[in-house]
């Protein structure tokens, strides 16, 4: 995302945060002149200033998360390659055992060491590379 996306969505949010308290106090005030002219119930004052607290949390909330959402996929495309860079030096320390216990000829009996050098070896590049995919999709 663009740097002038990010200021844009936040100077959108912050506007309509804005416009939402303005309209809550001036509804707080006329909801305190009416209450004083008239027999109003207690609780329903309070009421209707949760209410518009709610609303304004809730803009405030999404403006938020419209400026980190950008972050949130920078942070999953890094977390995947650093996943694939770590899975790649398993397979490699994995590689290098199967390398140093493998068979004189390869016609003999295979040694547990190697066969299970080799089937880790494979599982972790195999996953080493998919994250790499994975990042590269997204």
């Amino acid at each position: 995302m663009k740097p002038q996306s990010i200021g844009r969505a936040l100077g959108i949010g912050l506007r309509v945060v804005g416009r939402m308290a303005s309209q809550s106090l001036a509804g707080t005030q006329t909801a305190a002149s009416h209450a004083a002219g008239s027999t109003a119930v207690p609780g329903a004052q309070s009421r209707a200033a949760g209410k518009v607290a709610g609303k304004a949390t809730r803009g405030v909330a999404r403006g938020v998360g419209g400026f980190l959402r950008p972050f949130g996929r920078v942070g999953g495309i890094l977390w995947l390659e650093v996943t694939g860079v770590f899975f790649s030096l398993f397979a490699l320390v994995f590689g290098l055992a199967a390398w140093r216990t493998r068979p004189v000829h390869l016609h003999g009996p295979f040694d547990k060491a190697f066969v299970a050098s080799a089937v880790l070896m494979l599982l972790f590049l195999y996953l080493g590379v998919s994250s790499f995919l994975r990042a590269g999709r997204r």
